[in-house]
């Protein structure tokens, strides 16, 4: 079944990579009208995936970290004390703003050294008497583009979400493998192999949608998307290894999925509300926009609907 999985993972990366290299290879230019489509098109993309994270944040793991750091099974220990579900996923949310505030920060004082490098580069390299105050006025007028440095600093923060979202989805995906493998029952297996083909085609919707708006390099693309097809199958294997000495009603096991399942829902629950949302619907393309805010919540609640669906 891991083999099998394996080459179904290989086999849509292979797709998945098609499209990239033809757009690699095409020369036309898209004119402005096709710009704004496009962007309001992502911004709709954006909203839907957002609720297809939130509604599995929500209503996939939380209540699956609830279940298991709630089991009876527990009884004995601080489990059934304090809720320890929501401090755990408390943190995980406070630990993902601080990797995104820290990541962020270091990229952009990364990308605002570059301008001023080359500034200096340029002043120093042209001693002429007129030269030198030209080059220099050139080169301000292309720091101080409002479009340029705005654009870098916007691609910067797609590239940390998308980075950062896939960290909380892999977590996610190693748990939902590992529980598969483990498992040897096949009325069970049957029900999780369901949640597993549709939980991993809507997150990576929604983690597809992140990294076209990244406009990361066809090998970063890659690479992301290599992680993500494989890390469902690494926890099979590990779940298969595993599955003579687990049990699944065991205190330790407990305590492990209820703890991952806990820290994933606050790392994706961050990500849908704070980069996600937040950053889309505050945007003033959307704000100005009365048709296209109607229209995005509208993606936003199908996105949660299908999702929410996927639970009964």
């Amino acid at each position: 079944m891991a083999a099998g999985m394996k080459l179904a993972a290989f086999c849509l990366l292979a797709v998945a990579s098609l499209p990239l290299l033809a757009v690699a290879d095409c020369e036309c230019e898209a004119s402005a009208d096709e710009d704004s489509d496009k962007g309001r098109a992502l911004t709709l993309k954006i909203a839907f995936a957002a609720g297809v994270i939130l509604a599995t944040a929500f209503v996939h793991i939380l209540p699956d970290a609830f279940e298991k750091l709630g089991s009876p099974c527990l009884a004995d220990g601080p489990w059934h004390k304090f809720p320890f579900t929501g401090l755990i996923a408390m943190l995980a949310a406070i630990a993902t703003l601080v990797v995104d505030t820290i990541a962020t920060g270091y990229f952009q004082r990364a990308h605002n050294a570059k301008p001023a490098a080359a500034i200096g580069d340029v002043e120093t390299s042209d001693h002429g008497p007129h030269g030198g105050g030209h080059a220099h006025g050139v080169a301000s007028m292309m720091v101080s583009t409002p479009n340029a440095d705005g654009g870098g600093t916007q691609l910067i923060r797609h590239r940390v979400i998308a980075q950062v979202l896939e960290l909380g989805i892999i977590v996610h995906s190693v748990i939902i493998g590992m529980s598969v493998g483990a498992s040897e029952s096949p009325s069970t297996i049957r029900p999780l192999l369901a949640a597993l083909t549709f939980h991993q085609f809507f997150e990576g919707i929604g983690l597809g949608g992140c990294i076209v708006q990244a406009k990361f390099r066809l090998k970063s693309v890659l690479t992301m998307a290599l992680f993500f097809s494989l890390t469902t199958p690494v926890g099979v294997l590990i779940g298969i290894g595993i599955s003579s000495a687990y049990d699944e009603n065991s205190p330790r096991a407990l305590i492990i999925e209820g703890v991952l399942n806990a820290a994933a829902a606050g790392i994706l629950n961050y990500m849908a509300l704070v980069d996600l949302l937040a950053e889309g619907f505050m945007n003033p393309r959307v704000q100005n926009n009365g048709r296209l805010q109607v229209i995005v919540n509208v993606s936003l609640l199908v996105g949660t609907a299908l999702m929410s669906m996927l639970a009964i």
